[in-house]
């Protein structure tokens, strides 16, 4: 008999239910962008209204004209170059020491829920530094992505993956806010914040004249009204959320974890991931002051996850190693401490 290459299974039928999945998950992806684009839309709206209409045309002092654009497009800039990074900035997903081995997901599959599970469990959490339990006091397991979750790692539905120091899905930047890019997305609040209130502020006195008459009937006067009345209430809801952001990276919490404080071995404690504020703030920006300003990644801990916990509370930790004996480890090639596994619970 004649020895061949197998033949490619034929690509499925246009009206079978594969065919017809994939075209609805490429719609989903399209729609997803559609609020990256309002944001995209509203922001080149507002560079033609401030640069041109009101710059250019309706200020009357070259002085001010100066002023007023070289400021305006220092924040435009750093707007958009955080916006972009925070957008185009990939989500760290765990390393490949906390998925499960081939014959550790074969031994899950087949074995019924129960001991024997939590062997495979046991045996694949063992070295692997890891705190936080599930609800049930589980180590947290997601069986979509077949690994043993690091701490303060989710998975995220919308992306399918797990997301290292997970915060939330943004959809105004169509993409996960985690360990990877929450820098960024701090700064894109800030500078997002700090255009739309210069915006306001230097456009306030033509808005007063809008209503006074004292604008020459021109279709600049409209874009002024309305350039006004859009950087007010982006002021209103960005300083909110911006404010809530800044309490979150002096407590070194997440969005999640303040809806759900994070559970140790013993007890749930919400404050389990504070360093103190000095150190929490180097935990998002990093040591070097001189790039905190600026979209560049800079966090402390290029090797995820890090120390947790304040060594005030190492009694949340039982017969665990001390961080330099684990660091040590890791040089071998071993990383972590002792965990076992109770039951298997998965958790998002």
């Amino acid at each position: 008999m004649r020895c061949g290459k197998m033949a490619a299974p034929p690509p499925p039928a246009a009206g079978a239910p594969g065919a017809w999945g994939g075209v609805r998950r490429r719609c989903q992806r399209l729609l997803y962008w559609v609020p990256v684009l309002f944001i995209s839309s509203i922001l080149c709206w507002s560079y033609y209204a401030y640069v041109t209409q009101l710059c250019l045309l309706t200020m009357t002092n070259i002085g001010e004209k100066v002023v007023c654009l070289v400021a305006y497009h220092v924040f435009f800039m750093l707007f958009v170059w955080s916006y972009w990074k925070t957008i185009f900035t990939l989500p760290m997903n765990p390393s490949k020491e906390f998925h499960l081995s081939y014959s550790d997901k074969e031994s899950l599959e087949r074995e019924p829920r129960g001991e024997s599970q939590q062997e495979v469990l046991r045996r694949a959490a063992k070295d692997l530094p890891i705190y936080t339990r599930t609800m049930s006091g589980a180590i947290r397991y997601c069986d979509r992505c077949h690994l043993v979750k690091p701490d303060r790692c989710h998975h995220c539905s919308v992306c399918d993956k797990c997301i290292l120091k997970m915060d939330h899905h943004c959809p105004w930047v169509n993409n996960c806010v985690g360990f990877s890019n929450y820098k960024f997305f701090l700064l894109f609040l800030a500078y997002s914040l700090l255009y739309c209130l210069f915006i306001a502020a230097t456009d306030l006195q033509y808005f007063i004249k809008f209503w006074t008459n004292g604008l020459p009937d021109t279709q600049a006067k409209f874009h002024i009204m309305f350039l006004f009345f859009a950087a007010a209430m982006f002021s209103v809801s960005l300083s909110s959320l911006f404010g809530y952001h800044c309490w979150l990276v002096s407590k070194n919490k997440s969005t999640l974890e303040v809806f759900r404080a994070p559970i140790f071995r013993h007890r749930t404690d919400k404050n389990g991931f504070s360093l103190g504020f000095s150190k929490n703030l180097r935990q998002v920006f990093g040591d070097e002051k001189k790039y905190w300003l600026l979209p560049v990644f800079s966090s402390e801990n290029h090797l995820f996850p890090a120390k947790p916990l304040r060594d005030s509370q190492s009694h949340l930790l039982t017969d665990a190693p001390s961080w330099s004996e684990t660091a040590a480890k890791a040089e071998k090639g071993k990383v972590g401490m002792s965990n076992p596994a109770l039951t298997m619970e998965n958790e998002t």
